[in-house]
């Protein structure tokens, strides 16, 4: 038997991951104020071009860190629980918090969608159904909504369970080729490119070359592609993490500036995408595809990179919002829509409602967390109660082994 200790938490990745989930509340604000299409049927009547370059830029990175944060950790689960173990730690994770907290989320933000619908519309309150948006033909009422992650990222550790399971008959030459394909381009500064490719030809048949989250239950192909290439090459990167993570730390500044470039030329290319009567590469959705995804391979290994570099501990502030999280991302989407109704008609400019609104759904979510959930079973059910239980405790028995 393996009584080997397990290696220390990665408290930076804790870190990251809690800031992602923390910058879902400024991408759902700010689609409030976006002067581009929307993607959500309601719109502040004050707008602002910081509105569209906030939601661009988070969403470059966002997602993409989250999956490749999600597969690694469901390597460290197999590794220490094996398959079973995982597997069942992903269903208490994942699949029963979605089974439980959908349905009131669904119909609290659909009546809080509704209203804000109609204040869009006809400048009041109300709700009227025939506002709401028509659906495809045969399109089901129903969607996952931004609970969206838990769900494919359930099915995603479903696959890898099954893969798990499965691999004793695909040959080791294969499943080691597999493997060092993956490290040679997460260790290659050339890498991205070639991760970075099958993204673009999904994206190419994607209108700007963007593959939306769609909240289906039965998500289409692209999606899957999308966040299944962050998932696996996270599942990779655990395989060798002490060498990659430690690159990706020493290149996080090349990485993000890299990054930073081919931002601003997806910027360019969606300008003059736009711009009536300009000349255009052929097939523009795949350019725009493959510079955006650069960008997203490019910031997210610099984000985890930078983080074990510059936060890899935690400390009060830290942990408090990384076991705060959870339950801010489940409930947070309430807090955008309603404070986005209260201040429709505040006379007050874009960014300014912007602040407030993130300032208020921040503060309600965490006094909600405080009162509601981190001394209750749903802290224990979303971990955040166990894992500050476990804190207190190692730190009780330091300071009786120090006294002694």
């Amino acid at each position: 038997m393996n009584h080997a200790t397990p290696p220390p938490r990665l408290h930076a990745l804790d870190n990251l991951r809690a800031l992602m989930m923390w910058l879902g509340i400024v991408l759902h604000v700010a689609t409030n104020h976006l002067t581009v299409a929307s993607p959500l049927p309601w719109r502040d009547p004050k707008t602002s071009p910081v509105a569209d370059l906030l939601l661009l830029f988070i969403h470059s990175f966002r997602m993409p860190v989250f999956f490749v944060l999600a597969g690694f950790f469901v390597a460290l689960l197999v590794e220490r629980r094996g398959a079973h173990g995982m597997l069942k730690n992903r269903s208490l994770r994942l699949a029963l918090p979605f089974a439980i907290f959908w349905p009131p989320l669904f119909v609290g933000t659909a009546v809080l969608a509704m209203v804000y619908i109609h204040l869009t519309v006809r400048g009041v309150p109300g709700i009227d159904t025939a506002l709401t948006p028509a659906r495809q033909p045969g399109g089901s009422p129903f969607n996952t909504m931004h609970l969206w992650f838990l769900y494919q990222l359930f099915w995603l550790s479903v696959l890898a369970w099954a893969g798990v399971r499965l691999q004793r008959f695909v040959p080791v030459r294969l499943r080691d080729a597999v493997a060092r394909g993956f490290a040679v381009l997460a260790e290659r500064r050339w890498g991205f490119v070639v991760l970075a490719l099958p993204l673009a030809v999904t994206g190419a048949f994607h209108p700007s070359g963007f593959v939306m989250e769609s909240g289906a239950f039965l998500p289409p192909f692209s999606e899957w592609v999308q966040s299944g290439l962050f998932f696996v090459f996270g599942w990779y990167v655990h395989r060798d993490q002490e060498r990659l993570l430690a690159r990706f730390a020493a290149r996080c500044k090349g990485l993000a500036f890299t990054g930073l470039a081919f931002f601003v030329v997806t910027l360019a290319l969606l300008g003059a995408m736009r711009e009536p009567g300009a000349h255009r590469l052929p097939h523009p959705e795949f350019w725009i595809a493959f510079a955006y995804n650069a960008t997203s391979w490019l910031w997210s290994l610099a984000l985890i990179g930078g983080f074990l570099r510059y936060l890899p501990r935690q400390n009060a502030v830290l942990a408090y919002l990384s076991h705060s999280s959870y339950w801010v991302y489940l409930v947070h989407m309430l807090g955008t829509i309603g404070f986005g109704i209260l201040l429709f008609h505040a006379p007050l400019g874009a960014l300014a409602k912007m602040g407030l609104n993130i300032a208020a759904t921040s503060l309600v979510a965490l006094a909600s967390y405080q009162l509601l959930v981190r001394h209750t079973v749903i802290g224990r059910l979303l971990n955040g109660q166990r894992a500050a239980n476990r804190s207190s405790k190692k730190s009780t028995k330091a300071r009786v082994f120090a006294a002694r």
